[in-house]
């Protein structure tokens, strides 16, 4: 996507990677110092942490990924990546449409900061939510 604007290109190959997963890839798109927080304010200390949190999560996960929206700052650009997750819980039950919503803070092409909020701590506590 050649009219997409940089930061949201490097996030998009970020998340892709992320997918597979690959967290060392992953990691390339990360400054050494990167700030990653979960929902329920899980704090990350990187790329591979957020695989292992996943992996103790969900049998696996993916994202159906939405749109993407971005704004400059003076030193940074803001990227927010929205859509849906699907996967398999560790029970062995799919689910498919669990909204979630990812903030990023890109500097000097490099991911500084990621926020990171989903509807499975909710779907966690009542399945019934999921209607998979």
């Amino acid at each position: 996507m050649s009219s997409e604007h940089p930061a949201v290109t490097l996030v998009r190959q970020f998340l892709e990677l992320s997918m597979i997963p690959d967290p060392q890839g992953a990691a390339r798109y990360m400054s050494s110092d990167v700030r990653i927080t979960f929902t329920g304010g899980r704090a990350m200390p990187n790329a591979q942490a957020i695989t292992a949190f996943n992996g103790g999560r969900y049998n696996w996960v993916k994202k159906a990924m939405g749109q993407f929206d971005w704004t400059e700052h003076a030193d940074h650009c803001v990227v927010y990546s929205n859509g849906t997750l699907y996967g398999e819980w560790p029970d062995g039950r799919s689910f498919s449409g669990n909204r979630y919503l990812d903030r990023f803070e890109v500097r000097d092409g490099l991911i500084t900061r990621m926020d990171v909020w989903n509807d499975s701590a909710e779907w966690i506590l009542q399945p019934q939510i999921n209607r998979d």
